[in-house]
């Protein structure tokens, strides 16, 4: 016999809708779905998140560490002032 503990949970109405989508998909009961999702989940190994390059080039040491919104208005800035002046 497997020793089971009975408890009472509040489940948040999306993570419902995607336990009873898994059901509908599977034919699993609730109950099992429930718990294969909570086994899956918390024996999956966290891994360290890695970011690859999508360039081979350095990045520009000049916009290192720099607001991108800000840089992106600055450029957006010197074109309108560069077509007014033409």
């Amino acid at each position: 016999m497997v020793n089971t503990m009975r408890t009472t949970v509040t489940i948040a109405p999306d993570t419902e809708a995607l336990l009873r989508e898994e059901v509908s998909r599977t034919g699993a009961s609730f109950k099992a779905v429930l718990n294969e999702s909570i086994r899956r989940a918390l024996a999956r190994p966290s891994k360290a998140v890695t970011v690859e390059p999508l360039f081979e080039v350095p990045f520009p040491w000049a916009l290192e560490g720099k607001s991108f919104n800000h840089l992106s208005a600055e450029w957006e800035d010197e074109d309108t002032l560069r077509e007014l002046s033409s």
